[in-house]
């Protein structure tokens, strides 16, 4: 799988990204690399450089992402973070990876499948109704028209999906739905830190409260002004929080 590493610092961190992505998810976050950090990023199977996994299943998803994690060569001490529906498979794959994370950052991560989304997948016309609408320029315009609430102007919510496998795309969001409730990652006891968008949906808002229903240790923090995609639209502002050194982090609270 493929992993780009940027920075030479002994603080790692390692980013997945979410649907329609890929590694360059992460690039807004390099300017702002402080120097003492390496920031990782991979492809997930199927995207980017990254070949299509054997099967399409979330066991063998969780052994991809754990392969990459452990092939940066860190025995411990990962800062793991998750964009949009890449946290989610972050979060399959911390039975493989846990005993090497020190702390886990979800970017907008949804801990449930919204309707919106379900129906693709759902429904007898679902996939052609996937397709029509990201897999169609005018579809993905329309789309990105009619979610101009939830992103500043500047963004667009359905432009990765311009070069993406839509076959790719659509078996992950396959996945997803596969996923039943967030009980099973109760367990986790990591420190974890949630950071949202002001303006991202209301699933996601739903979700931060059922994120920190299960994990009492989580913290929660909102960027003013950014909707769906922090990492563009909030840059300078999340970086800090992410990149934020241990003293500093141990004194913070949100």
């Amino acid at each position: 799988m493929f992993v780009k590493r940027c920075g030479k610092g002994n603080r790692i961190f390692f980013g997945i990204h979410g649907w329609s992505g890929d590694h360059s998810t992460f690039d807004p976050l390099i300017r702002y690399l402080p120097e003492d950090v390496s920031l990782y990023s991979l492809d997930l199977p199927g995207f980017g450089h990254s070949p299509r996994p054997d099967e399409w299943s979330l066991d063998c998803i969780a052994a991809e992402i754990a392969a990459a994690v452990t092939s940066i060569g860190k025995p411990e001490g990962v800062t793991l973070i998750g964009n949009c529906s890449g946290a989610i498979f972050g979060l399959v794959a911390m039975p493989l990876i846990g005993h090497l994370i020190n702390r886990l950052i979800l970017i907008d991560p949804f801990a449930y499948t919204p309707w919106y989304f379900k129906i693709f997948v759902s429904t007898p016309v679902g996939k052609y109704a996937y397709y029509s609408a990201f897999a169609n320029p005018i579809g993905r315009m329309i789309a990105n028209l009619s979610l101009k609430d939830h992103r500043t102007e500047e963004t667009d919510l359905t432009g990765s999906f311009k070069d993406v496998d839509h076959e790719v795309a659509y078996r992950y969001l396959k996945l997803m739905t596969d996923i039943d409730g967030i009980s099973g990652f109760s367990g986790i006891r990591h420190p974890i830190d949630i950071v949202y968008g002001e303006k991202t949906f209301h699933a996601i808002r739903r979700s931060v409260e059922m994120w920190k229903g299960i994990w009492p240790q989580a913290t929660s923090h909102e960027l003013i002004g950014a909707g769906h995609l922090p990492i563009e639209e909030s840059t300078e502002a999340l970086s800090r929080f992410v990149f934020r050194d241990s003293a500093t982090q141990a004194k913070t609270s949100y």
